[in-house]
């Protein structure tokens, strides 16, 4: 009989072992972020009691760089003024350094006070006006300029400071990526002698200048990462460096230099903000295993509502927090909360972070051994991306967002893959890969997406994906035309309104439309024409008005190439849409839309899927298996608030029917649920079994143990 969480294995407390490995242990992760009055006001001993009751085994605490919370002896490090003879860093890295932990000091160099500023102007950054900037929230400080001195030759005194005086495993850098473009004289003339170029004015993705000093930036971090870390581990030898980022910030770097001196990531994505899926938290992971798959993640989680005011000492819904936490831990992502402010005076967080936290620690001698699964691999088109300000992203990533929520509403497990990690042994992975619009591959790039398809593997894509080069400039033909099964008539046009597709006879991509005779379409379109022997199961419906209301109606019959499906004389199959359904579906989220990508998706498949799950609700699927067995990890995203939090309340789900192909040679010797604690029937089908789930509150995980 499977054991209950209640009772499996308490793996929470290692023994903090000082090896080069010791992150593998560090699983769950307590985050303070002192204020500077927290020497006079809190109880250190309040946060070891809260370590050990939330499981943590690891925790990051801060340190130094804007504010040090340790009697630091480093010219020009501001010293909290509360400090007195205290030592708080020091007082909680011995506590929870008593419990086994693992602990990660925590640095933030992105403003200086007003006597390093005075000793140092040229610390500070300068904004295009030629003016210091003054920070933003606090005017009594200075931004610092991430790209000179202040990061490669004042901080690398403090990590070297704290690395010495204390027991850690490693420094951890909060805001130390600047804030932008800096206009200082030392960027000013670096960047001018590195590119020949000015400075830009303006972010602009088709900007060659633009992206000369994005690359140029990525350079300098990246070697702002490297010294940091050989500064760390010159006196630790077992300890790192470890940058905060996005799930997107990957592509900002030599990924070599991560490759040496990162041995795990953090993703710092602490909430929903705005309107935003529970998704979001479990994609962070597949964006760091889209790069890196067989590197530990951690992932920030706020326990206030994550908003662009920034209340930052508040306490969101618990159901919010353990949403957060759960859809990330069911795709590999270690959680990790964190709470500013060390005086609690709101404790309505911590149950539901404790219980998050239990049910991680119940569920990882299972799931920590396995390996994603999935059949399924949506590109992350970092190519793309990179061409585009970090403010400005979240503009180009709506295709990519689209798909993505389509994909969970089809209930198809997927992961992410990187295309800067194109190779064959990363795509042969997969049956299926999904290109949402990645516009931007290089010609190298484009023959591992043809070799690819040429082994027999199948392709969905969409919109300009291939249509412009590595640097953003526009071909006259698409990269991939003859994987694509196209060839490019004009376009992109747009914004069209009143668009629509029509279907074109009976094809599995437009099944489960009855009743309907066309659906709305995109709002920037490409004219392709199809390849010979290409079916289209849907046309575009030429332009008519909008307005006056008499005019709405058609004048022409529905004529072009608005899908295109074919079988690619490999084995496989590939389906291109030459419109934005990614990015209006992610505005809109017509349902249609979903249909039509899930349709595209599972046909392109050419088989059943691995798994499926029928049943009522949104749920996310997380497939993961190692030589002993499956586990499909079903998180309820079903809630009132499920686009815009904090979540009320989850509601409950009723049965799900799980159906799982079962691999060649292989029988199945037991089904258990883990959340539940007990073993279910595994009903054999057809080289699959069924098993029947009663009910999922906030999650699932069934696990199938091979005879």
């Amino acid at each position: 009989m499977t054991t209950p969480m209640d009772t499996m294995p308490d793996t929470s407390q290692p023994t903090a072992l000082r090896t080069s490995d010791w992150y593998r242990t560090a699983t769950r992760w307590t985050q303070l972020t002192l204020a500077e009055d927290d020497p006079v006001r809190f109880d250190p001993e309040v946060w070891i009691d809260l370590f050990r009751r939330t499981r943590s085994n690891a925790t990051c605490l801060s340190a130094g760089g804007y504010i040090a919370y340790y009697p630091s002896q480093v010219p020009l490090h501001y010293v909290s003024r509360f400090i007195g003879e205290t030592d708080p860093f020091g007082t909680l890295v011995a506590g929870a350094r008593s419990l086994g932990m693992h602990v990660m000091a925590r640095v933030d160099p992105h403003a200086i006070h007003q006597d390093a500023a005075d000793a140092h102007p040229e610390w500070i950054a300068v904004d295009k006006d030629g003016r210091p900037r003054r920070h933003w929230a606090y005017p009594d400080v200075w931004v610092t300029c991430a790209y000179g001195d202040y990061n490669s030759r004042f901080m690398p005194q403090v990590v070297e400071e704290i690395t010495r005086n204390y027991d850690i495993d490693a420094i951890f850098a909060n805001r130390w990526q600047g804030h932008g473009v800096c206009y200082c004289d030392s960027c000013r003339t670096r960047f001018k002698a590195e590119s020949g170029h000015d400075l830009p004015l303006q972010p602009d993705a088709n900007d060659p200048v633009w992206q000369a000093w994005a690359a140029w930036r990525r350079k300098v971090l990246t070697a702002v990462v490297a010294q940091w870390d050989d500064a760390v581990k010159a006196i630790r030898p077992h300890a790192s460096f470890i940058p905060n980022m996005s799930g997107s910030s990957l592509m900002e770097f030599d990924l070599s230099v991560i490759q040496k001196h990162c041995p795990f990531l953090v993703v710092d994505h602490q909430g929903r903000r705005g309107v935003e899926v529970g998704w979001s938290a479990g994609r962070n992971g597949k964006r760091i295993r889209a790069t890196f798959p067989d590197r530990p993640v951690q992932m920030i989680t706020s326990i206030g509502p994550e908003e662009e005011y920034r209340w930052k000492d508040a306490v969101t819904s618990g159901e919010e927090i353990v949403l957060w936490i759960n859809d990330g831990a069911a795709h590999g992502i270690h959680p990790w909360f964190t709470k500013f402010n060390g005086v609690v005076s709101d404790t309505r967080w911590v149950e539901p972070v404790a219980d998050a936290f239990a049910v991680h620690a119940a569920l990882e001698p299972v799931l920590a051994p396995m390996k994603p699964a999935a059949e399924i691999a949506v590109i992350d088109p970092s190519t793309t991306l990179r061409h585009w300000a970090p403010e400005k992203r979240h503009e180009a990533e709506r295709h990519d967002l689209g798909f993505y929520h389509a994909l969970v509403e089809a209930r198809l497990p997927f992961e992410l893959l990187s295309d800067q990690v194109m190779t064959a042994e990363a795509l042969d992975r997969f049956k299926l890969l999904v290109l949402a619009n990645v516009s931007c591959l290089s010609d190298a790039q484009c023959e591992v997406i043809r070799a690819y398809v040429g082994r027999g593997g199948s392709i969905v894509a969409a919109y300009e994906t291939s249509l412009r080069t590595e640097t953003g400039e526009k071909r006259p033909e698409f990269g991939l035309a003859d994987v694509l099964g196209v060839t490019l008539q004009s376009g992109p046009r747009g914004i069209v309104k009143n668009s629509y597709v029509a279907l074109n006879g009976r094809h599995p991509v437009n099944a489960g439309y009855d009743g309907a005779a066309r659906v709305i379409g995109g709002t920037r379109l490409i004219h392709v024409a199809p390849a010979a022997g290409a079916e289209q199961p849907f046309l575009y419906v030429p332009d008519f008005p909008d307005l006056p209301m008499e005019e709405v109606y058609p004048r022409e019959a529905p004529q072009g190439a608005a899908v295109v499906a074919r079988e690619t004389g490999a084995g496989g199959r590939s389906v291109y849409i030459p419109w934005n359904i990614g990015e209006i579906f992610w505005e809109v989220l017509a349902p249609d839309h979903s249909r039509l990508i899930g349709n595209a998706v599972r046909w392109a498949l050419g088989q059943a899927p691995q798994v499926t799950v029928e049943g009522s609700g949104v749920v996310d699927l997380a497939l993961r298996e190692d030589a002993s067995g499956l586990a499909l990890t079903i998180v309820n995203l079903t809630n009132p608030m499920m686009l815009k939090g904090p979540v009320r309340e989850v509601l409950p789900l009723g049965p799900q029917r799980v159906s799982i192909a079962v691999p060649p040679g292989r029988s199945v010797a037991r089904a258990a649920l883990l959340v539940a604690g007990r073993d279910v029937p595994a009903v054999p089908q057809d080289g699959r079994v069924v098993i029947e789930v009663p009910s999922i509150d906030r999650l699932e995980v069934v696990h199938l143990t091979w005879g």
